[in-house]
């Protein structure tokens, strides 16, 4: 390999490793800036959260309005008597399978059984 090859070769490798820094340094900062922004997301939520709880402790400690009254049960239904239930069977179902050989002779007609 001549030497103007090698100069070539060399100043490659060092672009590519000067390429390679730059890169690692803009992933290391878009890193700790996702870090951030997550850190910024949850502290949100975690107030939200933390709203809502004061809002259900409150409620909580509200008194409930009174129930309303139940209605006195009316002496008819007392006395009525249970409806009756009348239960049909279904008719039965009939499968007819003629099968070859049965009630017949051999000349061809039924027997009488």
């Amino acid at each position: 390999m001549s030497r103007a090859h090698a100069v070539l070769v060399s100043l490659a490798v060092g672009l590519t490793a000067v390429a390679g820094v730059f890169a690692l340094g803009r992933t290391v900062a878009l890193s700790a800036q996702s870090h951030r922004t997550a850190d910024v997301l949850v502290a949100r939520r975690a107030a939200q959260l933390d709203r809502y709880e004061a809002s259900l402790r409150r409620a909580l400690a509200r008194k409930p309005p009174p129930l309303p009254r139940v209605p006195a049960a009316s002496s008819t239904l007392e006395t009525a008597a249970p409806a009756r239930v009348i239960y049909h069977r279904p008719p039965p179902v009939v499968v007819v399978a003629h099968r070859s050989g049965e009630h017949e002779q051999e000349d061809g007609v039924e027997a009488d059984d």
